[in-house]
């Protein structure tokens, strides 16, 4: 199964990249991912499920760790043509 996952982390700085923000970034770009796309407003990445919660877990601790208050995510089953 792949999943697609999105999420934002919050408080939103507009100026500068908050800690939690940064780490979520390092979490996703780092984990074994087919796609990743971080950007400003929001962020994705796909891959196999096992990949993609293993992931999720991970951002989830070490960005509210780093500071985040709100962190929002959804999770999509995918298909190959959903790309």
């Amino acid at each position: 199964m792949r999943l697609r996952v999105e999420f934002t982390t919050e408080p939103f700085d507009l100026d500068q990249a908050p800690a939690h923000a940064v780490v979520a970034r390092e979490v996703v770009e780092g984990a074994a991912l087919d796609a990743v796309d971080v950007g400003p407003f929001g962020n994705t990445a796909e891959g196999g499920a096992d990949a993609v919660l293993s992931a999720v877990d991970t951002l989830l601790r070490r960005s509210l760790a780093a500071g985040a208050t709100r962190i929002s995510l959804q999770v999509n089953v995918i298909g190959e043509g959903d790309r």
